[in-house]
């Protein structure tokens, strides 16, 4: 066993060295650096077709899956960067100590050679299997995660923005793959929602680390009420968007016989966000999947929205 974790927190034991681990060990241990549990935040890939009430169909689902695998490798590829850039102050983080990379059970230069090998990966394939547009589009994800990691990571705002990108570029992906114009309400409801997410789990990790951890330093330059405002003002964009939306198909389907789902289909998004947000308020820090797939009430809101949305979309 080694002795210590870091110079900053000598408390914290470490796990023995990669050499010392079976091949088997040492397999799972890089397959866990991959973060699989993360890899749910890419379904969002199936958020424009969906929008479009085209997701059933084949061709297009075909394309939305392929949109899927180049982010999971895509992403996979940039936790294993993130994480060894970040290995020294994750070995001080209260949870992130327990990361393959931070306990040393993946060595860092193999993290980054393996997350650059995928991250050209994902955006190499797309390109010379005639997905052009989502190969840019990875393109981007990746030239994000590549700012976010290397330079702009603790820098207050643009932090924020990057990783709202992060999720803003998986909306769209699926929507390109197939060739799906994306409207514009599909794209500030994608874009708030995202910035609204990001804000939120930074706001959880002041609750629950405070700002002067040294695990996030860009955290010593928000307050806990800025980043309140920031996810309180980003929910009221969603929603406000969302209901011009819902009321717009709405009165272009006056005349027709089917019930206004998509009005009707406002209420649940809106109990959603409300109910996510008391998460966060709570200071249940997490991955945004992590509190989702947690919350029962928050799963049961979920799937009535997306049931009322897809009858809605179906012009059911």
């Amino acid at each position: 066993m080694r002795e210590t974790a870091t110079a900053s927190d000598t408390s914290l034991p470490l796990p023995d060295a990669p050499e010392r681990l079976g091949a088997s060990a040492r397999g799972v241990a890089f397959v866990l650096s991959l973060r699989p549990r993360q890899w749910v935040k890419n379904v969002l890939v199936f958020a424009a077709p969906l929008a479009a009430g085209r997701l059933w169909d084949l061709p297009i689902l075909l394309d939305s899956l392929v949109a899927l695998s180049a982010f999971v490798v895509a992403s996979a590829g940039g936790y294993l960067i993130n994480d060894a850039r970040d290995v020294e102050r994750d070995r001080a983080h209260p949870s992130k100590r327990f990361r393959p990379i931070a306990r040393g059970d993946v060595p860092v230069v193999l993290a980054f050679v393996a997350g650059i090998g995928l991250q050209v990966i994902a955006v190499a394939v797309p390109a010379v299997t005639g997905y052009g547009r989502l190969a840019i589009c990875i393109g981007v994800y990746v030239t994000c995660t590549t700012l976010y990691s290397n330079w702009l990571k603790h820098e207050p705002v643009v932090d924020l923005a990057l990783v709202a990108a992060g999720f803003l570029l998986r909306s769209m992906a699926g929507g390109l793959a197939a060739g799906i114009p994306l409207s514009r309400w599909f794209l500030i409801v994608a874009a708030f929602g995202s910035l609204f997410m990001v804000a939120g789990k930074r706001y959880s990790e002041i609750v629950t680390v405070g700002d002067d951890q040294g695990t996030r330093p860009s955290l010593r330059e928000y307050s806990a009420s800025y980043l309140r405002f920031v996810w309180s003002t980003s929910a009221g964009v969603v929603i406000a968007a969302y209901c011009l939306w819902a009321f717009e198909v709405a009165d272009e389907r006056a005349g027709e016989t089917t019930a206004p789902w998509t009005s009707l289909s406002i209420a649940p998004l809106v109990l959603g966000l409300l109910k996510y947000a008391r998460d966060v308020d709570r200071g249940h820090t997490g991955e945004p999947e992590e509190i989702v797939l947690r919350d029962k009430v928050l799963l049961a809101l979920g799937g009535v929205w997306l049931v009322l949305f897809g009858l809605g979309v179906l012009h059911v």
